[in-house]
């Protein structure tokens, strides 16, 4: 995968090159290593920590040009407040901050992992550089018209540590997570001419270079299979649907794998019941659901995650034509349960619903995890910090919580009920597939729920997280890649053997 910036390690003792980035905290002190470094220019640092009033407050820093008694073209003091209290997520965040810093033009950089009193380890150290990595990404490929060529050749940041090869093999899984966000990201913000369904499992295809199975099932298939609820909605397009199968075998011969499940509309203009015009070019992001279960998938394959591992992605386009489903159709799934159509804008569950129930059916997993973009709804209830989280097992949806909470890809749970369930009854067929404005993202998982049987599953909305994002340290693209991080690390915790 290519990236704007590449992250190599050091020893402490190693030169510096380029700009020259070093760590204080509270007590406007430096590491050994960071002090012999800037040692020259500790006039000139006095100078400027008095100038600015600098106090040492958390991800507060000076930036000084051509420093006095350095050779470095620029000396960068970030500062990490309370350095003894610091988690595995701040040193993503200062990753991402050290790459915010580092000056566009700039080639190289050189960041000194050292703290005063506090060891820096391998394990955070390969969190910084994939917090480099990350707030590096730039999404530019079809922008003629450069400000700068200069701007956009590649930086080489290196992290001077206490362990090299420590660090070095701490971070040969995180550049492989890093590589999956990235490829997520780079899905979602893909236009919908470029990116159609064919071309999105052409993508997928390429993951068998780093060791997964793929299988890609196109509209004869999906018909012999009976997945007449997916292929309902994408009827009305003249793009083919097809649903991919990843499987990644790194656990035990044999064992029950853990199933990843994503939706991929890869655009969406409500079909007949068609969405307003503002912003409905938004809806190139409504397959993040099947981006992030493709980044993931790359991301175990390429770390050799020592699990067996299912991703199942539905990708359709939901258009308006002569041939598309309407209000009031009834379509039968793959489970053989039949669905009214109330609305042809609640797609996303018709994917997801014969995606779920093959997973469930072929692979007898562990757990199923689905993701999707489906609710405005979500965005009403939680806003874009945390993704609403549904489950019907307890231990899985607190094994995503905790994820959540280190990696910094939150989730709230949200209740499930028979109470909820009742609103999604039909009166000509088995449900229909909007509950209609009230509960709408309960309404939308209680839909999923009976596509799922007693199999462990939660269903992840990312509406708010996956595409138009807000800015985060490590984030500045439309796409964020949300998720990528969350169930590596989910799955790292509980389930590698």
């Amino acid at each position: 995968m290519s990236e704007p910036v590449t992250v190599t390690f050091a020893k402490h003792t190693a030169a510096a090159k380029g700009v020259l980035v070093v760590l204080t905290d509270e007590s406007l002190g430096f590491g050994p290593a960071a002090q012999k470094l800037v040692k020259g220019a500790d006039a000139a640092l006095t100078r400027a920590f008095d100038a600015e009033r600098f106090k040492g407050k958390a991800w507060t820093g000076l930036d000084l040009l051509a420093p006095t008694g350095l050779e470095a073209p620029r000396l960068i003091v970030l500062s990490v407040g309370k350095a003894k209290a610091l988690k595995s997520a701040d040193f993503l965040k200062l990753g991402g901050l050290v790459a915010g810093k580092i000056p566009a033009t700039a080639r190289e950089a050189t960041l000194v992992l050292d703290l005063p009193g506090t060891k820096v380890s391998a394990d955070a150290a390969a969190e910084v550089a994939l917090g480099i990595a990350l707030r590096a990404y730039k999404f530019d490929r079809y922008k003629t018209k450069k400000k700068d060529e200069a701007e956009h050749a590649a930086l080489a940041v290196t992290l001077l540590v206490a362990d090299e090869p420590a660090a070095k093999r701490a971070y040969a899984a995180k550049a492989a997570v890093a590589d999956g966000v990235i490829l997520a990201r780079d899905l979602v913000n893909e236009p919908p001419n470029v990116l159609d369904p064919p071309e999105f499992a052409h993508r997928a295809e390429a993951l068998k270079q780093v060791g997964v199975a793929v299988e890609v099932f196109g509209d004869a298939e999906l018909a012999r299979l009976g997945m007449r609820a997916l292929l309902g909605v994408g009827q009305g397009s003249i793009k083919e649907s097809r649903v991919v199968v990843m499987q990644w075998h790194g656990g035990a011969k044999g064992e029950a794998p853990v199933a990843f499940i994503g939706k991929g509309v890869t655009f969406d203009t409500g079909g007949i019941s068609i969405k307003p015009a503002a912003g409905m070019e938004d809806m190139k992001g409504d397959m993040g659901g099947a981006a992030c279960v493709t980044g993931l998938m790359y991301a175990l394959a390429a770390r050799k995650a020592k699990v067996n591992a299912v991703g199942v992605i539905g990708v359709v386009e939901n258009m308006p034509d002569g041939a598309a489903q309407r209000p009031g159709d009834i379509v039968t799934s793959l489970s053989g349960q039949t669905i009214e159509i109330i609305n042809t804008d609640a797609e996303g569950r018709l994917v997801l619903a014969d995606v779920l129930w093959y997973a469930k059916e072929r692979f007898k997993p562990k757990f199923m995890i689905d993701l999707a973009t489906l609710t405005g709804a979500i965005l009403v209830a939680l806003g874009q910090d945390h993704a609403g989280l549904f489950s019907n097992d307890d231990q899985l949806a607190e094994r995503i919580a905790k994820a959540g909470q280190e990696t910094g890809e939150k989730v709230w749970r949200l209740p499930l009920g028979p109470e909820y369930d009742k609103l999604v009854d039909s009166k000509f067929a088995d449900m229909k597939n909007s509950g209609g404005r009230h509960a709408g993202s309960i309404t939308a998982a209680q839909f999923l729920q009976r596509f799922v049987d007693k199999t462990p599953w939660a269903h992840l909305d990312v509406a708010g997280t996956a595409m138009g994002s807000p800015a985060s340290d490590v984030s500045k693209g439309w796409a964020s890649g949300w998720g990528v991080r969350l169930l590596d690390q989910l799955v790292r915790d509980h389930y590698e053997g």
